[in-house]
């Protein structure tokens, strides 16, 4: 399985006020993760940005990118996902993964049946969600913890998952 050669580190998700300032969802586990590695660019790597973190907007970050003065140009970069070369990235612990290496993994139960494809890492705040494409096409989510997800190979490209039990509620239960 190869790793991705960029990793977004944020996303522009809106504007603040008229003087170009943008909201950034930040993907860093820490707020200055997002600027410590210099200029980013955009997934492409045509356009290149110089931030400089000037404050927070409820769970997002303000941020001034050099160069963007007025709220119209501000505007145009809603959308724009912020990346970094993967090789600028410091390396991990073990146990520790960047989201974008475990997108794509395939998903095996315990007794190697494939369950499905990574397809999305979420964190809503009480820790990782990991959520899988399965092979009947629907998604599942369960948390990224040892016991959900006790093995990860990214050399062999795989997860084993233990999936969530789901009982059945008989009707006269739901009533009640």
């Amino acid at each position: 399985m190869s790793t991705p050669a960029k990793i977004c580190l944020g996303a522009i998700v809106g504007v603040h006020g008229i003087r170009g300032e943008v909201k950034v969802k930040s993907f860093t586990a820490e707020e200055k993760g997002l600027t410590q590695y210099g200029p980013l660019t955009d997934q492409t790597g045509g356009r290149k940005f110089e931030l400089k973190i000037v404050g927070h907007s409820k769970d997002l970050l303000r941020v001034k990118v050099k160069g963007v003065e007025d709220r119209t140009t501000a505007e145009g970069l809603i959308g724009t996902g912020l990346y970094i070369e993967r090789n600028l990235l410091p390396e991990l612990e073990e146990e520790e993964f960047y989201h974008s290496d475990l997108i794509g993994l395939m998903a095996l139960s315990e007794s190697g049946e494939k369950v499905g494809v990574v397809n999305a890492i979420y964190n809503f705040g009480a820790g990782d969600i990991i959520e899988l494409k399965t092979q009947e096409n629907r998604l599942e989510m369960l948390p990224f913890t040892k016991a959900y997800v006790p093995t990860v190979n990214l050399k062999d490209g795989f997860i084993i998952v233990k999936m969530m039990q789901y009982s059945s509620v008989d009707e006269e239960d739901a009533e009640s």
